[in-house]
């Protein structure tokens, strides 16, 4: 054989194992997104059939579930699920209230006031806070905010008001953080302009660059909401954990979160209580859906575009 069809051989064998690879390559990737939306796929379904079970095979009306009684050792068991969806609601937008502020203030400190020093003592105290596991951030709720709470605010310490301060402190880093990544996304060249045009730094900040960072500030409270309705264990730890509709912020009470820990491992599978406790995490699963929902819509504005 010729040199030259030994090169071509080569160069053929060479050009086989190209498209092999990328094949192979294609397939993997393929395998993988298959796979992913499978398992997302499954648990949706699974959650979704077990969910509607207590109106589909117990005939649960929506006033019943709605209803302020929650009592399934009751004669009749009643499942009224209202103080669950309201105590999780109030704790949620009660922490995004406290947090939004200060961690807007720190977002503005570190990426507009002190770029420099500012980022290198913020940035490891949120990355600190981010590493705590939440049983501390409750455990020291219970043991710090309970007292104090019983003592210099009212009722008996364990309350909504105290959730409220254990998820405002837990959300701070995420709001902080990303709020911080929205500031510092707005161009440069926008700020020096508004300088050239004789703006002082605060006019900048306040007219230019939380406008432009608008929707990614929007994301940050919406990210910290969605950590605030799933957290479990800390807020059970400081609550009360009671299925009473509260009639203020310093009665204790009950999130979905805190309901479903406790009650999964008592409820016996098959139960009408089984299935509605399985209905309450798809309103924990809806929530979650609609705040990516959100955020992406969020993503897609861009002010300063």
């Amino acid at each position: 054989m010729s040199d030259g069809r030994k090169r071509a051989a080569s160069r053929r064998r060479v050009d086989l194992f190209r498209e092999l690879q990328e094949k192979l390559g294609f397939a993997y990737l393929a395998v993988s997104v298959a796979l992913v939306l499978l398992i997302a796929g499954a648990v949706y379904f699974f959650i979704f059939y077990q969910g509607i079970l207590p109106f589909t095979r117990y005939h649960l009306s929506l006033g019943e579930f709605l209803s302020t009684t929650w009592s399934p050792l009751g004669s009749p068991p009643q499942y009224g699920a209202l103080a669950f969806l309201y105590g999780s609601a109030v704790v949620t937008l009660g922490a995004a209230l406290l947090a939004t502020p200060l961690s807007l203030g720190a977002a503005i400190f570190v990426a507009e006031i002190a770029p420099r020093w500012g980022d290198r003592i913020l940035t490891p105290v949120l990355e600190i806070l981010v590493g705590i596991p939440s049983v501390v951030y409750g455990y020291i709720g219970m043991r710090l905010l309970v007292p104090f709470v019983r003592e210099h605010v009212g009722g008996i310490g364990y309350s909504l008001f105290t959730a409220i301060l254990v998820l405002t402190v837990m959300i701070l880093p995420t709001v902080t953080s990303v709020a911080t990544d929205a500031l510092r996304a707005v161009p440069t060249e926008i700020k020096h302009g508004s300088y050239a045009l004789g703006a002082t730094r605060w006019q900048t900040i306040s007219r230019l660059s939380l406008r432009a960072a608008l929707p990614g500030l929007l994301t940050a409270v919406i990210f910290g909401m969605a950590r605030a309705f799933g957290e479990a264990l800390a807020v059970q730890m400081v609550i009360g954990n009671t299925p009473r509709f509260p009639r203020s912020l310093l009665d204790p009470g009950a999130t979905i979160t805190s309901v479903i820990t406790m009650s999964m491992g008592f409820a016996a599978e098959g139960t009408l209580e089984y299935y509605v406790l399985w209905t309450l995490a798809v309103i924990l699963l809806l929530m979650s859906a609609l705040s990516i929902i959100v955020v992406r819509l969020l993503g897609r504005r861009r002010v300063y575009a």
